[in-house]
């Protein structure tokens, strides 16, 4: 009876901050100002199409180069020494200590055409190269912002794994690309999955980043949204239509996901 009452207050938050903004959405995109029941909303997402395309590609690009960068960092964190790793994950935590858009601002002044890299472009000889509100840009604002989030889940699983297991591996034949792929990677699939979620859901949503880095050629979804809800374009309707269809999108990116964590397998 006790653990309710400690409970109470998670569940009273999940309802305020949770629950009543869903339904609000849900009650939002599937209503007209007068209250009416309608489908437009929803069918008018269709038109975004490519801006839901433009969002989703540059995501998984995003994610799938945080996976790479990661990956190799997360292994080598998990295999030093115990007194090191504190150090390390310091390291890698650093950045985001820093607010979200001074970290992005720096980066604007890295890129921009009169920036950092095109000065010392300049500098030897080379002609400025177009950096910032590029789609590249975008993908580097994300990766470098969410790549934390990928090597953290990464590290907790990587370092559970005994070490003795490498070594049963070379005994039996195995060589470090069999070990890795026999091995490793079978062993950190919950930390993979873990990380593309907590990569890839915040990615596709993003607002600022495309604004500041990728300029207005490159909207994104998180951008269309924003500009039903505080825009000159106002419309809340279409934009609880938009997230709501981002909801399911992500839900059903989540749900293929977990087809590959062995515990959710088991589980099912």
């Amino acid at each position: 009876m006790k653990l309710k009452y400690f409970s109470a207050p998670y569940l009273v938050w999940m309802v305020v901050f949770i629950v009543v903004p869903l339904l609000m959405i849900v009650y939002f995109a599937f209503t007209t100002d007068d209250g009416n029941f309608t489908i437009k909303y929803i069918s008018d997402v269709g038109q975004y199409a490519n801006i839901f395309v433009r969002s989703i590609w540059l995501s998984l690009i995003a994610t799938a180069v945080c996976l790479v960068v990661a990956y190799p960092v997360a292994f080598i964190l998990s295999r030093m020494d115990k007194h090191k790793q504190g150090t390390m994950l310091m390291i890698v935590m650093l950045p985001m200590w820093m607010n979200f858009l001074l970290r992005t601002y720096a980066w604007m002044t890295i890129l921009g055409n009169n920036g950092i890299i095109n000065h010392l472009f300049n500098l030897i000889g080379l002609d400025s190269v177009k950096l910032i509100n590029t789609s590249g840009a975008v993908v580097l604002g994300m990766v470098y912002n969410y790549l934390p989030f990928m090597i953290l889940p990464l590290y907790s699983v990587m370092e559970k794994i005994d070490k003795s297991l490498f070594e049963a591996s070379a005994d039996l034949g195995c060589n470090s690309a069999s070990t890795l792929f026999r091995v490793i990677i079978p062993l950190s699939m919950p930390g993979i999955t873990s990380g593309i979620t907590m990569v890839f859901v915040p990615a596709i949503s993003t607002f600022i980043i495309s604004r500041m880095l990728g300029g207005g050629s490159n909207l994104l979804i998180g951008d269309l949204i924003e500009m039903q809800f505080l825009g000159n374009a106002y419309n809340p309707h279409l934009g609880a239509a938009i997230s709501l269809v981002l909801m399911v999108i992500i839900l059903v990116i989540m749900t293929v996901m977990n087809q590959f964590d062995p515990d959710e397998q088991v589980l099912m």
